[in-house]
């Protein structure tokens, strides 16, 4: 953000951040009405869905609340609003997304009771399920539960961010707000006392019960078919017994989301009197949950209630939302006994068959380089490299940035094992990684435990950058092999998300990756580097200048770019600068994208499409140029001012001829999909692309059917002789 009165913007092609991104989530619960996929699988979107606006108002909102504490006046530099004017939009924004989704988890609903599948209510219990679930609250769920009224005695709790509580307003037995007795009239008077008695003290108090998180999301029900309840519904249906002193006027079941925005507080990792880091991160995550709220949502209709906690928890009305839709739907997996059909079907990543399993992986790589492409192929080989580099008595050093792990994750494994012989292993562990932060300080202290030199970066700069250097002794001196990656080392990720893994043996990328890591150590942020593209230093200005390359160049210019956000100020100009040259610009965003393509002398040849499919699309390429002028990059960063400005953040060029041409089809590939894919206006409106003449066609569909090959290599298979030879210098 910047302010206005020193810096004019052009904002007639540029969109607001935040608003943007709730078009991306907009996209996501399209795909719950897709009738084409599985049902189970369009509830996961609705899930999805969900899911990602809670963490949009603890991370976005959050931050946008903080701002306008601390710098009320300043201003977007996409859209001119300040931090409060974005809050209100966005407040505005998302009440129609409720109704929105409410609307369709309704339709699907009654899709999957037709098949099957049928949540039901207490009232709708049979017989024999009402003693089952009577049965089941007794033993298993009563006695876990601490339920609390809220009155003069009993201050307001703290409730946890995110999790379930049924909520009532209660009246004491025989009474009714406002004075109104059962079977009687309510009288002026009592109206005007507004359910207070004498002495002003307040007739309805609040009654609240957690949803222990210890108990599971659903009771599956005895019977034919996947018939379930879930937990906070049982719970909420005994509220009348939990509160028997008191009469049920309102009922709801509610969950507060809090900040978790700690960023703003980063100094504090690096507080001179708190030297230690690790230390310094676990006390800044215990303020997470402490933090201020910043929604209050309901399931159900009890306004009297909603206002009674909105008040307690000093929300605004425009920041309560009340819907019909469960407020956390990750139960899905949950439901046994689905009839066949209901998920995709299961798809196992495969191991590539250019590679030879039997032979070591350091061996291939030297022969040429390698590309993984998550989720259709496997991250095995990678696994496998560093595995047999553990146990290779010729490795001597493994680094390694990490940012993002899987609980028991196999490469924290190999890690530990190189540790524990021998190898010198450099671990570049973030532990400010957003609600990983703790899964981090445990890898790290592991980490530690079995000989790992464990660094944290340079100060106030988070490292998400995906870089990994193994140094082996060769004949003759050192060999290097180097592994960059647009994702983290996430085993569970590389099967959900689309990422490309590239390992190298190419002279000058490893010698970047050692002034690379030779820089980390030192907490040097400014090194230079030969081939890397690495930010903050550098990434964007090499960026700018290879735009301008193809501005150079005019019509015949050419840029395709796939990244995740586009949100940079200087490289949406720069991108509008190269339109107006003539250059074709071709952006695949998959969610924010605050440049809008197609504005009348600003934008004119510039596409935005954004494809969201059964993957999440992750991976952020570069490609500057065509064919043989063509300057292609693997990339850890999207167009965004922190990736670029505030992150470590690593970029490799790909040189293998057959790896271009691979990673050049894919892009056109995803450019062609006129079923999964969606296409920006000018207006910032997205469109559904839908096959006219053609037959459907979805890129992630295409690569589930067909294997990925690379028959040739960037270079002739050397035999050993040929390699020793090379090593030592002689032709």
């Amino acid at each position: 953000m910047e302010n206005a009165l020193t810096v004019e913007r052009d904002m007639s092609y540029t969109q607001n951040r935040e608003l943007s991104w709730l078009k991306f989530n907009e996209r996501v619960l399209a795909e719950a009405t897709e009738p084409a996929t599985p049902l189970m699988e369009r509830l996961r979107f609705v899930s999805i869905f969900t899911s990602n606006l809670d963490e949009f108002f603890m991370v976005r909102v959050g931050s946008l609340l903080d701002m306008d504490m601390l710098a009320p006046d300043e201003r977007d530099n996409k859209s001119g609003m300040t931090p409060r004017e974005q809050v209100q939009a966005i407040c505005e924004a998302v009440v129609p997304m409720i109704r929105r989704r409410d609307a369709i988890y309704r339709e699907l609903s009654a899709e999957l009771a037709a098949a099957g599948v049928r949540e039901l209510s207490i009232d709708e219990l049979n017989a024999g399920q009402r003693a089952y679930v009577q049965d089941y609250y007794k033993a298993n769920i009563r006695p876990l539960l601490s339920p609390q009224v809220i009155d003069r005695s009993h201050p307001f709790p703290h409730l946890k961010n995110k999790a379930l509580y049924a909520a009532a307003l209660l009246t004491p037995a025989g009474k009714q707000p406002g004075g109104k007795q059962p079977g009687g009239k309510q009288s002026k008077q009592a109206g005007k006392q507004s359910g207070k008695q004498a002495g002003g003290k307040q007739s309805a108090v609040v009654g609240i019960v957690d949803v222990p998180s210890a108990l599971p999301r659903v009771v599956m029900l005895p019977g034919e078919g996947a018939c379930y309840i879930r937990m906070e519904s049982v719970i909420a249906a005994h509220l009348k017994k939990i509160f028997k002193i008191y009469e049920v006027s309102e009922q709801a079941v509610i969950a507060i989301t809090r900040n978790a925005d700690i960023s703003l507080t980063e100094e504090e990792i690096y507080d001179e009197e708190n030297p230690d880091v690790l230390n310094s991160m676990r006390r800044l995550l215990k303020k997470r949950d402490r933090l201020a709220p910043v929604r209050l949502e309901l399931e159900g209709k009890a306004p009297r209630l909603a206002r009674r906690l909105a008040a307690f928890l000093k929300l605004g009305p425009e920041r309560v939302y009340s819907g019909a839709c469960p407020l956390k739907l990750d139960y899905v997996d949950s439901i046994e006994r689905c009839p066949a059909g209901m998920f995709n079907a299961p798809h196992t990543p495969v191991y590539p068959d250019y590679l030879d399993a039997e032979r070591p992986i350091w061996d291939q790589v030297v022969q040429r380089d390698v590309l993984l492409f998550y989720p259709y192929q496997s991250m095995q080989p990678f696994l496998d490299l560093l595995r047999q580099s553990a146990k290779d008595p010729n490795v001597l050093s493994i680094k390694i940035t990490i940012y993002r792990l899987a609980r028991n994750s196999a490469i924290a494994k190999a890690l530990c094992a190189a540790a524990e012989n021998g190898k010198e292993v450099t671990v570049l562990m973030e532990l400010r990684a957003r609600f990983d932060e703790q899964n981090n300080i445990d890898y790290s202290l592991e980490l530690e435990e079995a000989g790992c030199r464990i660094i944290y970066g340079p100060e106030n700069l988070k490292c998400h950058a995906k870089l990994c250097l193994i140094t082996r002794r060769e004949r003759g001196g050192l060999g290097y092999i180097a592994q960059i990656g647009t994702g983290n080392y996430n085993e569970k990720t590389s099967t959900l998300y689309t990422d490309f893994c590239m390992m190298t043996a190419d002279a000058a990328i490893t010698r970047d990756a050692v002034a690379f890591f030779d820089n980390m150590l030192i907490g040097a942020s400014d090194g230079e580097y030969e081939k890397l593209l690495v930010a903050p230093n550098a990434m964007k200005n090499r960026i700018m200048e290879m735009i301008d390359g193809e501005i150079a160049k005019g019509a015949a210019g050419r840029i395709r770019i796939k990244v995740n956000s586009v949100t940079d100020r200087e490289l949406i100009d720069k991108l509008s600068e190269a339109s107006c040259a003539g250059v074709k610009i071709d952006l695949i965003v998959r969610g924010i994208c605050c440049i809008e393509p197609g504005v009348p002398g600003k934008t004119d040849n510039i596409t935005v499409t954004s494809v969201i499919g059964r993957f999440l699309e992750h991976s952020r390429i570069y490609a500057f140029g065509q064919d043989d002028d063509l300057k292609l990059y693997l990339s850890s960063a999207d167009f965004m001012t922190r990736n670029q400005d505030r992150r470590v953040e690593v970029g490799a060029p790909v040189k293998s001829a057959e790896l271009r041409a691979f990673l050049v089809e894919y892009l056109d590939r995803l450019l062609a999909d006129n079923t999964k894919a969606w296409r920006q206006h000018s207006d910032g409106v997205y469109t559904r692309l839908t096959p006219l003449n053609e037959p459907p066609m979805t890129a992630q569909g295409w690569y589930l059917e067909h294997p990925i090959e690379f028959t040739q290599s960037q270079q002739p298979r050397r035999s050993l002789k040929d390699r020793v030879r090379r090593l030592w210098g002689r032709k």
